[in-house]
Order: structure tokens, then C-alpha cells, then sequence
């Protein structure tokens, strides 16, 4: 398989392009063997998901090309690391920009749904009620989207919301056909 993904990656890190300490490193929680469930990461890389908290998130800025892969491992790589930055303005404007088809996108979100550790706090809408994951929720303001060249109307219904892991003030939903981070504030959970 390491063979198969230096080709795949010209020998560069499908994250940031660096050529030194390439290594085979698996997107769990695929329990797949192949290469599509695989990226070749440098150290640094492998190092900075490792170990979250003691990053530098300027490093992630690479995504901005990354992102693209055509690869599946790669996507959801760049997809959770972007949705855990995503306090920072670039990281959700890339976040904003990035599609995922369905598979990849459940895949991106299962490490999170298996995760036990408790987030910062309770998803709540603009009244107070608390989100989970799967919840329809109904936009109470007309919302630009950044990247997405349209305006998420008042009243419009975001069936099956993701919660945005670490920040209690964000979810996940498709709008118009694209998934998109909307703040709790602008939303009211539909009964």
C-alpha cells in the first residue's frame, strides 16, 4: 500500500506537500484496507492531528489546496480539521467552500458521532432548546453564504442538522443543495 500511495501522491504529503517523513496513515473509522482509506502524511502533519491542541493553525492554511483531493481519505482529513478550526475565518470560509458527497461526508462526521468525549456544551437554538444531531431546524433570518453565491432565506426548513463538534454555537446543513455551517442564533428548532 505505501508503494501504491507515494505514486498516488507524487511523494508528497496530501496535505501540505512536504516531501520529508512520509508515512501511511489511516482515516479512521474506516476499517477498510485499501488505499482510499489511507493518506500519506508527513510528520509534521501526522503530528499536528495528533496532538490538536498544541498546533498552529496557520499550518492548515495548506488546505486551501488540499481540499480538492479527489481522494476520499483526504477529503474527510481536510473536512475535520477545517470543521475543528473553524473559529477562524478562513478555516470556515474554506469549510463553507468545500463539498463533500454523501458517503464521504457521513464518514467525515462518524469519528465525531463515535467520539464519547463531551463537547464545550449543549447545541441550543435562538430559543433556547437544545439541538442534536438529526434535528430539523427552520432559519428565523435571511442569511448570506459565503462562497455559495446565494441568501438562505427566512423560514427555510434544514432537515437533519449536524452539530459542529467543540462549538456549541455552530451546526451543520444542507441548504440549496450544499452543506453549510449555520450559526445556533439565526435558527429555531422545528417540533
Amino acid at each position: 500500500m505505501e508503494t501504491t500511495l507515494h505514486e498516488r501522491a507524487a511523494a508528497l504529503c496530501e496535505l501540505c506537500g512536504a516531501q520529508d517523513g512520509l508515512d501511511v496513515h489511516h482515516v479512521p473509522p474506516s476499517d477498510e484496507t485499501d488505499a482510499l482509506s489511507h493518506a500519506l502524511l508527513c510528520s509534521d502533519c501526522r503530528a499536528r492531528l495528533d496532538d490538536p491542541a498544541a498546533q498552529d493553525t496557520h499550518h492548515w492554511r495548506c488546505l486551501a489546496t488540499s481540499m480538492w483531493s479527489e481522494v476520499p481519505a483526504v477529503q474527510v482529513l481536510a473536512w475535520r480539521i477545517l470543521s475543528r478550526l473553524s473559529a477562524e475565518d478562513w478555516a470556515r470560509d474554506l469549510l463553507d467552500t468545500l463539498y463533500l458527497d454523501d458517503a464521504t461526508l457521513a464518514w467525515a462526521r462518524a469519528l465525531d458521532e463515535a467520539d464519547d468525549a463531551p463537547t464545550s456544551g449543549p447545541h441550543k437554538d435562538s430559543h433556547g432548546a437544545i439541538l442534536e444531531a438529526g434535528d430539523t431546524v427552520t432559519l428565523i433570518k435571511d442569511l448570506v453564504v459565503k462562497g455559495g453565491g446565494f441568501t438562505a432565506k427566512r423560514g427555510t426548513a434544514v432537515r437533519g442538522i449536524g452539530l459542529v463538534h467543540d462549538n456549541p454555537g455552530q451546526i451543520e446543513g444542507r441548504v440549496n443543495g450544499q452543506q453549510i455551517v449555520i450559526l445556533t442564533q439565526f435558527v429555531k428548532k422545528s417540533t
